[in-house]
C-alpha cells in the first residue's frame, strides 16, 4: 500500500518510446567500446616486437630464474609487468581515462622462509608515472623498473620486504614460439597470441633483505606475449613450464586445462644446445599430476609436482618448495601459483625452471 499523490498511468505508445531511447543509448554505448587487434601470423620483427603492442587487449613480460649467493641454498625470483586495455574508447578526449592499466608482481622464493615473499604495484599508464612503450622493452609503475640496454635487461623492484638489482645477459636469440611466434592457445585460431622467450639469461646483480645488500648470479627465463583473446571457450586456466636446461639447451610447454582438469589444447618447444628448434604440436605435450599441494590461505589446491612429456622427452617436476602460491588480488585480482622447479629424468637433474599454474581456485580471467 501507498500513501500521498495517486501513481501516474503511462500510455503505452511513451513506455515504447523509453524503451526505444534505452535500447539507443546501449547501442551507442556499446559501439563506443574499444576495438582489440586480433592476433593473426606474422613474422616477428626486432626490436620493434620487445616493445608494447597498446593495440591488444593483454601483454605481460614476465622474468622467472633462480639466483644463488644470497643464502645457502638457491633462490628462485618472479619480475612480471602486465599491461592490459580496458573496454575504453580510443576515441575519449579525457586525459585521465583509463586506456591501459600497468601492473607489476615481484616475488622471492627462498627455502629458509618457506613461502612467497612477494609485492605488487598497479597503476594508471600516463602522468609519467607507469608506461609501457613501443619500440622497445621500457615498462614501469613508479620506481619499479625492467628495459633493454645493451646486450640484455636491466631490472629493478624494490618490493616490500627485498629489493631486487639485476642485470639480465642475453645469451641466446629469442625462442618463437608456436609457429614463427604465432602460438595457438585453442580449437579456434582467434584463440592465440604473439609468443617469444629469452631463455638461458645470465643474472648478476644485487638482492637485498633487512638492509643487507648480498651480490647475487644466476639465470634467468624471460617471456613476452600479446594478445586479445588467449583462454579458449571452455578453458578455465593453463600449466605451464620454462626450463633451462643444463645442457644449453631450453624447453617450454603448456596446456589449457578444462573443467574437469582435461587438455583442451597444448603445445611448447625445444630448443638443443646447438641451437635446432622443435616446435610440439598438441597430442605432444602431457601434463600428470603427481602431488597436490592445498593452500592453508586460500583452500586452493596445485598440483606442485608434475610429469611433463614433452615429445621423446620425460621429465618429473618438483618444487623448491611448495607453498609458492601468488596473491594478486590486490592489483591482477587473480591468485596462482608460480614457483621455481627443477626438472629431473631418469634420477638426474636436468635444469631449473619455473612452473605456473592458473584456474585451481576458480576460472582465470583476463
Amino acid at each position: 500500500m501507498s500513501h500521498g499523490r495517486p501513481a501516474t498511468v503511462r500510455p503505452a505508445s511513451r513506455i515504447r518510446a523509453v524503451a526505444s531511447a534505452a535500447l539507443l543509448l546501449c547501442l551507442l554505448l556499446a559501439a563506443a567500446r574499444a576495438e582489440f587487434a586480433q592476433v593473426a601470423p606474422r613474422p616477428l620483427q626486432f626490436p620493434a616486437d620487445h616493445g608494447s603492442h597498446p593495440a591488444y587487449r593483454t601483454e605481460w613480460w614476465y622474468v622467472t630464474g633462480w639466483l644463488e649467493g644470497a643464502g645457502p641454498s638457491p633462490i628462485g625470483f618472479q619480475i612480471t609487468f602486465f599491461r592490459t586495455r580496458p573496454d575504453v574508447s580510443a576515441d575519449n578526449p579525457s586525459a585521465f581515462a583509463p586506456r591501459h592499466i600497468l601492473i607489476g608482481h615481484g616475488a622471492i622464493s627462498d627455502p629458509a622462509i618457506g613461502k612467497l615473499l612477494h609485492d605488487q604495484r598497479i597503476a594508471r599508464a600516463g602522468f609519467g608515472l607507469a608506461e609501457a612503450t613501443e619500440g622497445n622493452t621500457a615498462v614501469w609503475i613508479d620506481d619499479w623498473r625492467l628495459e633493454r640496454t645493451g646486450n640484455g635487461y636491466r631490472a629493478r623492484i624494490p618490493a616490500r620486504d627485498f629489493t631486487l638489482d639485476l642485470a639480465l645477459e642475453v645469451t641466446q636469440p629469442p625462442l618463437l614460439q608456436g609457429d614463427d611466434g604465432f602460438s595457438r592457445k585453442g580449437g579456434d585460431p582467434r584463440s592465440a597470441s604473439h609468443y617469444y622467450s629469452v631463455p638461458q639469461l645470465g643474472v648478476s646483480g644485487t638482492l637485498t633483505r633487512n638492509g643487507e645488500a648480498r651480490p647475487v648470479t644466476g639465470r634467468a627465463w624471460l617471456d613476452h606475449e600479446w594478445s586479445s583473446d588467449f583462454v579458449a571457450q571452455g578453458a578455465v586456466g593453463w600449466d605451464w613450464t620454462g626450463i633451462n636446461l643444463a645442457d644449453g639447451g631450453a624447453l617450454m610447454a603448456f596446456r589449457m586445462r578444462g573443467t574437469r582438469g582435461e587438455s583442451l589444447w597444448a603445445g611448447g618447444a625445444i630448443r638443443s644446445p646447438r641451437g635446432e628448434v622443435t616446435v610440439f604440436q598438441p597430442r605432444e605435450v602431457a601434463f600428470d599430476p603427481l602431488r597436490e599441494w592445498r593452500s592453508p590461505r586460500t583452500g586452493t589446491g596445485y598440483p606442485v609436482s608434475m610429469t611433463v612429456r614433452a615429445g621423446e622427452l620425460e621429465f618429473r617436476l618438483e618444487p623448491l618448495f611448495d607453498d609458492q602460491e601468488l596473491d594478486g588480488r590486490a592489483s591482477s585480482g587473480v591468485i596462482y601459483w608460480e614457483g621455481a622447479v627443477t626438472a629431473v629424468a631418469r634420477g638426474k637433474v636436468i635444469g631449473q625452471g619455473y612452473l605456473e599454474l592458473t584456474g585451481y581456485g576458480r576460472p582465470m580471467d583476463l
